[in-house]
């Protein structure tokens, strides 16, 4: 059952994998989904050290396979190389935890529209994504093992699929939005406030996905700094990076009048109003902005509920929308700002989970992280150390979503 490799290329010939790609679509064959995933995780741990050339390859394969979809891609592809395939892995990393991994695949479906994605290229991804393996993980690949990763890209690809089908009959693949306006607030932060040509379905907490005229085909998540707005105006706060094409072109480059292009909305931190439990929001860096939102969106329900937020940045320059929050402190007294530094003095210092330990305690509360990777991984792990169920801290790193149900 193993994919044959041909003499003249190299490259495998993956083309009986996507024909049981498609011969299984919508079929419901037994599986045992834990003896899948641990094949499958064990094909991971062994390619984890050659992640770039696995990358590579996955590509080279996908693009000779079928030219066509890489007009779907980025010109450069530098930026947008390992998005796709580290996407496929994270899924099926996760395979036993259902609930999370059905709602991450069902957004990366909905997502997957604004690239002109289409039920037919999927065997094309899935042949690639099984030739790279078989390259790779010459030491764990067997029969068994194949069919367990055909088994979880059908299963994986079907969910994205009816997903995108879905949205298709409710919503435009995406929206233009014009700049409006654009606040530099330091050297490499600026708020940038956008007007949709269509009205534009968000939640308070949510994110969006965007592209700028500068880098066509890159696309780059941003979260909405506001709730929704009676005048159909969204507010983005954009960190200029290093090597970050898209928020260097937002920061520096982007000015009233240009026109970008956003994704479906999406994301799950959320505020629930259907209890009156208070809100511990945890927000570092631009991470503040759906922290904001959020408190605008209990604000705009007329709920008096507890909201306690930790804004962390490095320095006092560092927090950039203070005033701001401290504005929204005076006008609600169910709010409490607490910024905090990790250089200089004046306010609380130290790194921002482990302040949250000096006040509390928040067993009742409902918990929100938003920041940098390393940020969110630290923060789960501190509200769950002082007594915060797993089910009552939310954010949107999937990967640390999954680590948080363990």
């Amino acid at each position: 059952m193993t994919c044959s490799v041909t003499g003249g290329t190299g490259l495998p010939d993956v083309g009986n994998c996507g024909q049981r790609f498609e011969a299984r679509q919508g079929m419901n064959a037994p599986t045992n989904t834990s003896t899948d995933a641990a094949l499958i995780r064990r094909t991971l741990a062994e390619i984890a050290p050659l992640a770039d050339k696995v990358t590579s390859y996955f590509y080279a394969l996908l693009f000779i396979g079928d030219p066509e979809l890489r007009t779907l891609f980025p010109a450069a592809m530098d930026a947008q190389r390992d998005r796709l395939l580290k996407a496929l892995l994270t899924a099926a990393e996760h395979l036993e935890n259902t609930a999370t991994l059905t709602e991450y695949l069902r957004q990366l479906g909905r997502g997957h529209r604004k690239y002109g994605t289409r039920p037919e290229h999927y065997p094309a991804v899935g042949e690639a994504l099984i030739g790279a393996l078989v390259r790779y993980a010459e030491k764990t690949w067997d029969e068994a093992t194949q069919a367990a990763w055909v088994r979880a890209y059908t299963t994986m690809s079907q969910i994205m699929i009816d997903a995108a089908d879905e949205d298709e009959l409710r919503q435009p693949a995406w929206w233009y939005a014009e700049v409006v306006s654009h606040d530099l607030r330091t050297p490499d932060v600026a708020v940038v406030t956008l007007r949709p040509d269509q009205p534009y379905p968000f939640l308070a907490g949510q994110y969006t996905t965007l592209e700028t005229p500068w880098w066509p085909r890159i696309w780059r998540h941003y979260s909405l700094a506001s709730a929704p707005r009676s005048d159909g105006l969204l507010s983005l706060h954009v960190k200029a990076v290093p090597a970050g094409w898209v928020s260097g072109a937002l920061v520096h480059r982007a000015r009233p009048g240009d026109t970008l292009r956003l994704g479906p909305p999406a994301g799950s931190m959320v505020v629930d109003h259907t209890t009156d439990d208070g809100l511990l929001c945890l927000g570092g860096g631009t991470g503040i902005a759906p922290i904001k939102a959020l408190v605008e969106d209990v604000a705009r329900y007329g709920e008096r509920r507890p909201v306690e937020v930790f804004y962390g940045a490095r320095s006092n320059h560092d927090l950039y929308d203070i005033d701001t929050l401290l504005r929204m402190q005076q006008a609600h007294s169910w709010l409490s700002v607490r910024p905090v530094v990790s250089e200089g003095p004046g306010r609380l210092g130290g790194r921002l989970p482990e302040a949250v330990r000096e006040y509390g305690p928040w067993t009742s509360y409902d918990a929100y992280v938003s920041g940098p990777p390393g940020m969110i991984r630290s923060g789960v792990t501190t509200l769950r150390d002082i007594g915060i169920p797993s089910d009552r801290i939310r954010h949107d790193s999937v990967e640390e979503l999954v680590a948080a149900n363990d």
